[in-house]
């Protein structure tokens, strides 16, 4: 294993795919800021630009945090991605009601789009290289294909198209993505494909398929159902980003609560999955254009009381101290 305290996950990968980081405001000092600055060339605000937090009223935007990511980013020679114009969740319940309280129609949630779109990318399109379009629009539900949101409601079942088209007319540079979580799963994957067919043979302007890789340590399929739905995604002619990765202790239907600490086998365990996850990433590099952790360190995860609430986890390559994991340690020792 590697004895380099400044080998960059960035500069080790530099010749495959971006390494990202999902951050918020509180990520740019300290610890956390120099793990960003050391080791990720991308960076996705986990919640800054998402409809409700950026455009919480009508007339009113709120750029402060989504601002600062831009300064660090730029300040630092870091890319951006846009995460998320259309999601079914941290929407503004204005977008979709009228003056008079009541739903608003098509025509008016199109023109409330549109202009946000436009307003989002002209501020931010210098520095964001692909954006999540359109968030989990898949139904999980076995026998329904598409999950019944506002938006596709008052939009319309093309709603989807509607999106991409919007975008693009903003911004014809960037990567347009379709993202979702657990899209490596066979059912679900069947789904995608169904849906990306669709968009594509009516000239939908998607680029990528966002898997968002929200994985644990005991998924024993994991592997081949990953390199599946990369080989399934690139015969359509898709690239891949992998936007909110981590690698959980638990297994989402693990429900114990007494752990401090993880232990020497659940890290080992951790490391050998980051490390075949990897394996599997530096394979279909002609495919996979970035790969985005949920985080930066075991200091702060979205995992912590998700799905139990009290519960620690531990799901990313860097500790609560910021120290390297050996899980850090299998994704940069390799030789190719």
């Amino acid at each position: 294993m590697t004895q380099d305290n400044k080998l960059s996950l960035a500069e080790k990968y530099w010749d495959y795919f971006k390494i990202g980081a999902a951050v918020n405001v509180n990520d740019f000092s300290g610890i956390q800021g120099e793990l960003l600055k050391t080791h990720f060339n991308s960076i996705t605000a986990e919640n800054a630009m998402k409809f409700g937090e950026i455009h919480p009223e009508e007339d009113r935007y709120d750029f402060e945090k989504a601002d600062a990511m831009k300064t660090f980013a730029k300040s630092n020679n870091i890319l951006m991605r846009g995460h998320t114009f259309v999601w079914h969740n941290q929407t503004s319940n204005w977008v979709f009601t009228d003056k008079n309280g009541r739903e608003a129609s098509r025509e008016l949630v199109l023109e409330r789009l549109t202009q946000h779109v436009k307003i989002i990318c002209d501020r931010y399109k210098d520095i964001v290289y692909a954006w999540d379009v359109v968030n989990e629009a898949i139904e999980d539900k076995s026998g329904q294909q598409y999950r019944e949101t506002a938006w596709r409601r008052i939009l319309g079942a093309d709603y989807i198209q509607t999106v991409f088209e919007i975008v693009k007319a903003q911004d014809r540079k960037a990567a347009l993505v379709y993202n979702d979580y657990n899209n490596e799963h066979p059912e679900k994957l069947e789904k995608t494909c169904h849906m990306l067919e669709i968009l594509l043979k009516n000239g939908t302007p998607v680029d990528s398929v966002g898997i968002q890789a929200h994985w644990n340590i005991r998924d024993i399929s994991l592997i081949d159902n990953l390199k599946r739905a990369i080989e399934r995604y690139a015969a359509l002619g898709l690239k891949i980003q992998v936007t909110e990765m981590d690698v959980s202790m638990f297994d989402f239907n693990d429900r114990r609560n007494d752990l401090k600490l993880p232990t020497d086998e659940m890290l080992e365990l951790q490391a050998q999955v980051y490390d075949d996850i990897f394996s599997v990433f530096r394979q279909y590099k002609e495919h996979v254009t970035s790969v985005t952790f949920w985080g930066i360190s075991d200091a702060y995860t979205w995992k912590d009381n998700f799905p139990v609430f009290g519960r620690k986890d531990w799901p990313l390559l860097f500790n609560v101290s910021g120290a390297k994991k050996a899980a850090f340690d299998r994704v940069v020792d390799f030789y190719e």
